[in-house]
């Protein structure tokens, strides 16, 4: 807990040095220096911060996400200055302001709902940083206050830090002898504890609608005549928001909460347009044009999504709305960004942000909640037979049994859906980046489907994954070539080549789509159109009209998509279907069906297994290396059944394993002694000790199935080091084991393999999803071991100098 409190008085200290020696000549840290020293400090800030709240309190974390933003766009602004990119006098006035201001609400808004709820030291810090930055826009609107008020206001966070730190440093020391007050976490988690948390809110939430004010300030700031003029200052602001509501819809998918980390991810990319637009007119003297299509589609998803929300909770769907207007109203202005219109409406966006923000932050830790209207929606979609609302455990219940991430595919339709109706504008071919397109296209089609991707990869949708994450890098390549004036005049034959290779990729996507469902296999269908309006463009032979339709096609099919992916995490009964698989194959997909998959985790699925081998079934477990198939000796049909199922080849004999060796103590006695100390030595491991075969085979109730266990002279055998199977064994007795893969395949590492690969001969499998070790056990050969030699048949995971 000390770092994140050592990382804000330093910061703090660098800020207050900067102003006290304000007025000088030369000041002490030069301007150039202390923008990269805070944006190290921020970087540093936002890990703490998200580090400590995967554990606690979301004030803090909130804190310090929001100082972090605010550090890295004011160091960025401040590397600017320093390398005389703001030459005017009032320059640096002007792009700090808005940045300024917001920081200053926010940080008081969370200075306010911490003194509620009664932590004092986060009040404290909280507000002295908003009134340095309240301080500083008094010192930059008159020149009569001296820069030393705004130094006080450091010194102050500086000196709560180094007492917090101080505190939690001597608290360690003591061994948690001597606690300052308010230092101490202990108690401290204990009253959170009391007031109890807000069960499945998204702690990031709050730091991502504070974010939302600063972009709205920016462009209010020029309606109010704040500022004088929207110009390359103030894009670090808008991008510092951009990426850190990037970085925070990442983190809501981490929180289970999709649908507002969608909300963020779309809010991300109006903040990279904004800064797009600013950006244009520093080597281009007129204003960039908006494409107006474009942002009635992306008004249009804005709405689709609050729709959506405001089932989840009312208030954020409300909120949601302000920004259908906003994309409206850009729409109808022709300036964009620059016009009245859309800078009245970023004016109603920042006061909301802050209202809803506020509601957030207060129902984080508050016992008396603010009331946002989710009863009341429950209460009417309670009444109707039609939608029923998803349970929140059951929602994002994922393919492989288990996942950090909520799922992102939401996100990657929508980005599609942006992308294709962006390439729809047609640009002046001469000035390509007079158009805002590359922020939709590389920030919406490129960098979010790419998030999208990662994130359902780490779900184990390893199809889908892989198709998001080829469209986003095409979409960044041709994105940056194509409107970036890359490629120019002469359109070539290499452009032509990568175009092709990238569609026989997809070609090999489609075709595996086939086996997912109807709606995959048209979206990347339709991405092959989009694909070869590329293709026909590098080689300039577009028919007219051939790359709208193509684009227009290929983005209906992802709204569809979108809808559907939307309604079927919110509704039970799915609304608007994705449809079958176009090809039914024999053993994926069905297998959930016919073949009993329980999870591991829980002690009631290993008791279901155990009955399951009671009976005579085979099951597929997981085990300390890969996925095996196993039957119980005292069932000598199954023992049959296990050795029929695999065909199995003479060279791999099944093996038996125990769970301690008091299931062999009856036999004690046929065992030589060395033999024995040996055992209980190895044991449990992933060592298996082949030792010979004797009378004490017979003791374990395999009767006449007893030939198919190991060789006529020796048999394997090993307790695993896996709780999970040896519970399962202490259930049911010693088993007999066998690799669940067909003879002479790879091993399974993953349960989604044992139904795909043995098909109906498995009768239920244990889901522990994907294997800790990828390499098979060591095998040791003990029959010779009193003569005092021992061999090996196989080296795994245990070194030999390890036995």
């Amino acid at each position: 807990g000390v770092h994140e409190l050592l990382v804000l008085p330093a910061g703090s200290l660098l800020l207050a040095v900067h102003f006290y020696s304000w007025p000088r000549a030369a000041p002490l840290v030069p301007s150039t220096a202390l923008g990269v020293l805070l944006l190290l400090l921020s970087a540093l800030l936002a890990y703490a911060g998200i580090r400590r709240s995967l554990r606690s309190s979301s004030l803090l974390l909130s804190l310090c996400l929001t100082l972090s933003a605010f550090w890295s766009g004011y160091g960025v602004t401040l590397l600017l200055a320093g390398q005389g990119a703001l030459p005017e006098p009032g320059d640096a006035r002007d792009a700090l302001l808005p940045g300024l201001a917001t920081f200053a609400l926010a940080l008081l808004l969370v200075a306010v709902v911490a003194f509620l709820c009664r932590e004092p030291v986060l009040a404290l810090v909280a507000s002295a940083v908003s009134l340095a930055s309240a301080h500083e826009v008094a010192l930059h609107s008159s020149s009569s206050l001296g820069p030393s008020a705004v130094a006080c206001s450091h010194l102050v966070v500086c000196l709560l830090g180094g007492y917090f730190a101080l505190g939690r440093i001597l608290f360690l020391l003591t061994n948690r002898k001597v606690a300052l007050p308010g230092t101490d976490l202990a108690e401290k988690k204990a009253r959170e504890q009391g007031w109890g948390s807000a069960g499945g809110s998204n702690p990031f939430a709050a730091a991502g609608l504070l974010l939302n004010m600063l972009p709205a300030s920016v462009f209010c700031c020029r309606l109010l005549g704040v500022t004088h003029r929207l110009f390359l200052g103030h894009v670090p602001w808008l991008w510092a928001a951009g990426t850190y509501q990037i970085g925070i819809c990442v983190l809501s998918y981490r929180a289970m909460d999709a649908l507002m980390a969608t909300a963020f991810g779309f809010t991300s990319i109006l903040s990279f347009a904004g800064g797009y637009c600013l950006l244009y007119p520093t080597w281009q003297p007129e204003e960039p044009s908006f494409p107006t299509p474009f942002l009635l589609v992306f008004s249009i998803l804005f709405a689709v999504l609050a729709l959506f929300l405001s089932l989840q909770s009312p208030l954020d769907g409300l909120y949601l709305l302000l920004f259908v207007t906003y994309c409206i109203a850009l729409a109808c202005s022709p300036r964009g960004f620059f016009a009245g219109g859309p800078q009245g409406v970023a004016g109603a966006i920042f006061v909301a942000s802050a209202l809803v923000a506020l509601v957030h932050l207060y129902n984080a830790r508050a016992r008396a909640k603010i009331p946002t209207g989710k009863g009341a929606v429950k209460a009417l979609l309670a009444r109707s037979s039609l939608l029923k609302l998803r349970d929140r455990p059951d929602l994002h219940a994922p393919y492989l049994g288990y996942s950090k991430y909520a799922d992102a595919e939401v996100l990657a339709y929508a980005c599609s859906v942006l992308a294709s109706f962006a390439l729809t504008t047609t640009g002046d071919p001469q000035a390509p980046l007079a158009t805002v397109v590359i922020p939709w296209v590389v920030v919406a089609g490129g960098i979010l489907k790419l998030l999208g991707g990662s994130v359902a990869f780490a779900r184990g949708k390893t199809l889908e994954s892989s198709a998001f994450i080829l469209y986003s890098v095409m979409w960044i390549i041709w994105g940056l070539t194509r409107y970036g004036g890359l490629c120019g005049t002469a359109r070539s034959f290499h452009a032509a080549a990568g175009i092709v290779a990238f569609m026989l990729f997809n070609s090999f996507i489609v075709f595996c789509s086939l086996f997912l469902n109807v709606a995959w296999f048209f979206y990347s269908l339709t991405f092959m159109l989009v694909a070869g309006s590329f293709l026909l463009d590098a080689v300039r032979a577009l028919p007219t009209g051939y790359d709208t339709a193509a684009t227009l096609v290929f983005g209906l099919v992802s709204f569809y998509c979108f809808l559907s992916a939307l309604s079927s995490s919110t509704f039970e009964g799915f609304c608007l279907p994705m449809g079958g698989p176009v090809v039914q194959l024999s053993g994926v997909g069905a297998g959930t069906t016919k073949c009993p998959h329980l999870p591991a985790r829980k002690a009631s699925s290993v008791k279901r297994i155990a009955d399951v081998l009671r009976n005579g079934g085979t099951c597929g477990i997981p085990t300390d290396t890969v996925y095996v198939l196993v039957a119980a000796c005292s069932r000598p049909d199954a023992v049959e059944k296990a050795h029929r199922s695999k065909r199995q080849a003479q060279d791999r004999p099944m093996s038996l394993w125990i769970s301690s060796l008091k299931q062999l103590e009856p036999a004690k006695h046929l065992f030589t002694p060395l033999l024995w100390d040996f055992m209980e030595a190895a044991w449990p491991s992933p060592i298996s000790l082949v030792i010979p075969r004797g009378e004490w085979v017979d003791f374990l109730g395999m009767k006449d199935s007893a030939k198919y266990v190991g060789t006529p002279q020796s048999v394997a055998i090993r307790i695993p080091d896996c709780s999970v199977t040896t519970h399962l064994i202490d259930l049911v007795g010693p088993i007999v084991v066998t690799s669940a893969n067909p003879t002479g395949e790879a091993d399974t590492t993953h349960h989604n393999q044992v139904y795909a690969k043995l098909g109906d001969k498995v009768d239920a499998v244990l889901c522990g999803g994907p294997s800790p070790e990828n390499v098979a056990s060591t095998v040791v050969d003990c029959t010779k071991i009193d003569s005092g030699n021992i061999g090996f048949f196989r080296v795994g995971i245990i070194p030999k100098s390890q036995v």
